[in-house]
């Protein structure tokens, strides 16, 4: 089981560091139905991401079940490394330049607007349409599906890749139920600083997870 947690542990701070969805809930959080809104964003962030990572690990776990180390593990890892080397570039050439401040999305402009059901579908689409975040969801299952642990094992090992990978949701969640009156000061003081570095962040996490599937893959081929 420690080899099962280690494995996904990369992939799984990636996903948690994902400033998008840290700024998303915050934002909604600052509105008239903040604290509804926060829970349904926070609760559909962990109902997708546990699915994505449930799914690929029941199915990663069938294939060459009786092998430690399968070789299609190393093949996927290769693709994904190769796919987190080129956002991480993308990530770096799209970044803001020095004076200039980005547009925010479209539906950060609306979230003044946003009912619960719709602040749990765009959790959801965050998962599963954010290509950054979805490889890394698929990379951190597969670690866990091609390891050696057992079936009990691995759904630990599932079960905190999904807690570690909604900190972005939980934390500011759980600042603004329980952090009185500091809670927006702390929140906003995060927003900021996320929004700013948020390029940087994602293109720093991108390139070092692609270094390491990368590593992982050419050693295990060769």
């Amino acid at each position: 089981m420690g080899e099962a947690i280690g494995a996904m542990l990369t992939s799984a701070v990636g996903i948690a560091i994902s400033p998008l969805p840290l700024v998303a809930v915050i934002l909604m959080l600052s509105t008239p139905r903040g604290r509804a809104n926060g829970i349904a964003f926070a609760a559909g962030w962990v109902g997708a991401l546990a699915v994505v990572v449930t799914v690929v690990v029941v199915i990663g776990s069938g294939v060459d079940g009786d092998t430690a180390k399968p070789t299609w593990s190393y093949w996927l890892k290769l693709a994904l490394g190769l796919l987190f080397v080129v956002l991480a570039v993308e990530q770096w050439r799209d970044r803001p330049r020095e004076g200039h401040v980005s547009a925010p999305p479209k539906w950060m402009q609306a979230v003044d607007r946003f009912t619960p059901a719709k602040s749990a579908s765009l959790a959801v689409l965050l998962v599963v349409a954010n290509p950054k975040n979805l490889a890394l969801a698929i990379g951190g299952a597969v670690s866990i599906a091609a390891g050696p642990a057992g079936p009990g094992g691995k759904a630990v090992a599932a079960a905190l890749m999904v807690l570690i990978g909604s900190l972005c949701t939980l934390l500011p969640l759980g600042v603004h139920l329980l952090g009185g009156d500091r809670a927006s000061r702390v929140l906003g003081g995060w927003k900021a600083w996320m929004a700013t570095h948020n390029a940087a962040i994602m293109a720093t996490v991108l390139a070092v997870l692609g270094a390491k599937y990368l590593g992982d893959a050419l050693t295990g081929l060769s």
